[in-house]
């Protein structure tokens, strides 16, 4: 599975970025690098609830995989608008839009494929990534991969959260690694648009998480009346 993403600025230069990914486990096929800055060290302002063992993992995998990105980016900002297209295996995405809009798509993809344990739980909905996509349609798509999660839980015989209890957990463990990301990526030097996409991503996880707290769900209900007949 590949996902393509393309930025085209006003002064006609352009940035893309292709991103291979295992079609069995869509994790990010990442080619041998050189060193790595000082920034992508794993106790470079290390996530707060980051397990990985620094013997093993000496460089943070997330950070590893972003290096490209957040040097070619370095120098931008994040309202500057761009045409940005994002191009899957059975679809293209085009849209004139802040560059940060761009960037925060590509890093999540990049983030939740890298193998840090506790982004992995968002890792199934890359296999539908929807670029550009709202905090609704965003609370769909996590509700219906954490139930098909609990479904196949239950195949397993787990024992399956079919309250969404641990789903808000989630969210706020990964709301921990985005804020400690952040503060990573501050001691890179860099301008405000890979910041700011971080930033809108950590929002993101945070209105989910308040949607899902609100009792958002009974708005659903009525969508799914065709399920709900006896």
């Amino acid at each position: 599975m590949d996902l393509s993403y393309r930025f085209r600025f006003d002064d006609g230069r352009e940035k893309s970025f292709e991103l291979k990914l295992d079609p069995k486990t869509l994790t990010l096929q990442s080619p041998e690098r050189g060193s790595s800055p000082d920034w992508v060290r794993l106790g470079n302002h290390r996530c707060t609830n980051c397990p990985l063992s620094a013997a093993e993992f000496p460089d943070c995998p997330v950070a590893k995989n972003l290096v490209e990105v957040i040097e070619q980016f370095k120098d931008s900002i994040s309202f500057h608008e761009v045409d940005i297209s994002i191009r899957t295996k059975n679809r293209e995405y085009r849209k004139r839009a802040p560059v940060q809009n761009g960037v925060s798509g590509l890093i999540g993809v990049v983030m939740v494929t890298s193998g840090c344990p506790n982004l992995d739980k968002l890792r199934p909905m890359v296999c539908t990534h929807l670029p550009f996509a709202d905090v609704h349609e965003t609370m769909y798509r996590a509700l219906s991969m954490y139930l098909l999660a609990q479904y196949f839980r239950h195949k397993k015989g787990k024992e399956p959260d079919w309250e969404l209890k641990r789903l808000v957990e989630i969210y706020d463990a990964i709301g921990i690694v985005n804020r400690c990301f952040t503060d990573r990526l501050r001691t890179a030097r860099i301008e405000d648009a890979s910041l700011n996409a971080l930033v809108s991503l950590d929002c993101f996880a945070t209105m989910t998480v308040a949607l899902l707290m609100d009792q958002s769900l009974p708005q659903l209900e009525t969508l799914f009346h065709a399920y709900l007949k006896d």
